[in-house]
C-alpha cells in the first residue's frame, strides 16, 4: 500500500503591518509605519508639489518644494494624561519651522498641514528662487505643456519677479550622448537624472559641478550618456533641461493623442504609451507597471516605431512578373497564391509564421495549416537581447503565443524544412 502523500506545508502568513495614526489637514488617517510623508499625503488625496522626489529613487531633499507644516503630540508632564482633541486623539503641538515631506516618514500621532499659510509662503519662496536664473523660453521648450515648473509657478508662484539683476548664463544645447541633449540654463538641480544613472542604470556618468548659482549638470570627463536607458532621464526631468534628440522640436505635446500599449521590441512586454498626431507616431514613453517594467523602458524599445511611417515600408500587394515586382490588387495577389497552392499535397507545403504575430493571427495560421494539411509549420526564433535589466533575451514579443496556439517550439522544425527544400520535396513556402 503506498504511503499517504504528505500534506503541503502551510503558507506562512505575512507579518502584520504596523499602522500609525496621522492627521492630514485636520483629518485622521492610518498608514503603515515608515511611509514617507509625501506618499501619505498622496494617498489622502492631498497634493504636495515636488521636483527632486521620485518614488523609485532615493530622496535627497534638495529642491525644498515639498515643505509642509508638521507637528507631534507634546510629551505630557509626569503623572498627567496627554490632552485629547475632539476625536479622542492626543492634541498636536505644531513645529515653528516646516519640514520636507519627501525624506521624512510618518509616526504615531503626527500632524501634517499641506495648505496652511506657512506652507503656502514656503512654496512661493522656493518657486521664486527656482525662477531667478531660469530662462523664459517656454515657447520653444519641448517640455512646455507638461512642465512641472510651469504648473507649479502658476499654482504656487508670486505672479511677478523681484529679480532685477542679470541671469547667470550656462551651457546650452550640450551634446552629452547620442540620444539626449542638455540645456543647463533650464536645470533646477533636482538631481533625478544623476540618481537614475547611479541607482537604476548602474552607470553613474552624470554629476553636478561648480557651486551656488553657478552649479551645472555635467557628464563625467571622458564619459557620455549613451547606455540603453538614457532616455529615461528625459522622462523624469521635471523641466526641459534634458530633451530627446529624436523628439526634439517635432511636435507640441498638447496636439498628441495618447494610447496605452505594449512594447513589441522583445519578450518583456513593457507597458508604454504611444503619442501620435493623425497617422504619425512621434514618441513612445514608459507606462507605470511594477509587475513588468516599473517606470522605465529601454531606448531601443521606445525608438522602435519609425518603421511605421517609413518610405521603405510595403503599402500594396506585389506580384513578381518577368523578374520584377509589380503592384497588384489584393484579389489578384490572393488568387495567384490560391492557384500556386492548387493540387499541392500537405507535405509539399511549409508555413513560416512569426512570433511577432498577434494571438488572433496565429490562430488563423493554425487553421490555414489544417486546411492545407501540412505539419511543416515553424517560426523564426530571435535571441540575443538580454542586458540584465528590462531587455529580454527573446526578441520576439509573442513566443508564448506561438508555443500555445501553434503547439510548436520555435525553430525546432527549421532544419527539417530546410532539408525538405534542399531535396526538392517542398513546392510552396508561405512566409508570413
Amino acid at each position: 500500500m503506498p504511503a499517504p502523500a504528505e500534506a503541503p506545508a502551510p503558507v506562512a502568513a505575512p507579518p502584520p503591518v504596523d499602522l500609525v495614526n496621522v492627521q492630514i489637514d485636520g483629518v485622521w488617517h492610518k498608514f503603515p509605519k515608515g511611509t514617507r510623508m509625501i506618499e501619505a499625503c498622496k494617498q489622502a488625496k492631498k497634493e504636495v508639489p515636488h521636483y527632486c522626489y521620485h518614488p523609485k529613487l532615493s530622496s535627497p531633499g534638495n529642491c525644498r518644494m515639498c515643505l509642509v507644516e508638521m507637528g507631534m503630540p507634546p510629551r505630557p508632564a509626569p503623572g498627567t494624561e496627554p490632552e485629547k482633541d475632539e476625536h479622542g486623539m492626543p492634541k498636536i503641538g505644531w513645529m515653528p519651522r516646516p519640514v520636507i515631506a519627501c525624506a521624512n516618514t510618518v509616526a504615531e500621532g503626527m500632524g501634517i498641514r499641506t495648505e496652511s499659510v506657512l506652507t503656502q509662503e514656503c512654496r512661493k519662496g522656493v518657486m521664486e528662487f527656482l525662477l531667478i536664473n531660469h530662462p523664459l523660453d517656454c515657447p520653444i521648450c519641448d517640455q512646455a505643456g507638461e512642465c512641472r515648473l510651469q504648473e507649479f509657478s502658476v499654482e504656487h508662484g508670486k505672479g511677478e519677479s523681484r529679480f532685477r539683476e542679470d541671469k547667470v548664463k550656462k551651457p546650452k544645447n550640450v551634446d552629452i550622448g547620442p540620444r539626449v541633449r542638455l540645456d543647463d540654463e533650464r536645470c533646477i538641480m533636482c538631481s533625478r537624472c544623476i540618481r537614475f544613472t547611479a541607482e537604476i542604470a548602474d552607470e553613474p556618468v552624470l554629476g553636478f559641478t561648480e557651486r551656488g548659482s553657478f552649479t551645472t549638470l555635467a557628464v563625467h570627463p571622458g564619459k557620455r550618456l549613451e547606455h540603453n536607458y538614457s532616455l529615461n532621464t528625459v522622462d523624469i526631468c521635471p523641466v526641459g533641461a534634458l530633451t530627446s534628440n529624436d523628439f526634439r522640436f517635432q511636435q507640441r505635446v498638447w496636439f498628441l493623442n495618447e494610447t496605452n500599449s505594449i512594447c513589441t521590441g522583445c519578450g518583456r512586454g513593457c507597458n508604454m504609451e504611444i503619442s501620435a498626431r493623425g497617422d504619425t507616431i512621434y514618441r513612445q514613453t514608459p507606462r507605470d507597471n511594477n509587475d513588468v517594467n516599473s517606470t522605465w523602458m529601454c531606448d531601443s524599445g521606445r525608438l522602435d516605431f519609425h518603421f511605421v511611417n517609413s518610405e521603405f515600408r510595403l503599402t500594396d500587394p506585389m506580384i513578381k512578373s518577368g523578374g520584377k515586382h509589380q503592384i497588384a490588387t489584393w484579389k489578384t495577389a490572393l488568387s495567384n497564391i490560391a492557384t500556386a497552392l492548387a493540387g499541392k499535397k500537405g507535405e509539399e507545403i511549409a508555413i513560416i509564421a512569426s512570433a511577432r504575430m498577434t494571438n488572433e493571427e496565429l490562430f488563423f495560421v493554425k487553421h490555414l495549416a489544417a486546411q492545407l494539411g501540412t505539419t511543416n509549420v515553424d517560426v523564426i526564433p530571435r535571441t540575443g537581447g538580454a542586458d540584465n535589466y528590462l531587455r529580454a533575451d527573446d526578441l520576439n514579443p509573442n513566443t508564448n503565443g506561438a508555443k500555445l496556439i501553434l503547439g510548436i517550439e520555435p525553430g525546432a522544425k527549421l532544419a527539417e524544412i530546410n532539408e525538405l527544400m534542399s531535396r526538392g520535396r517542398l513546392r510552396v513556402v508561405l512566409a508570413l
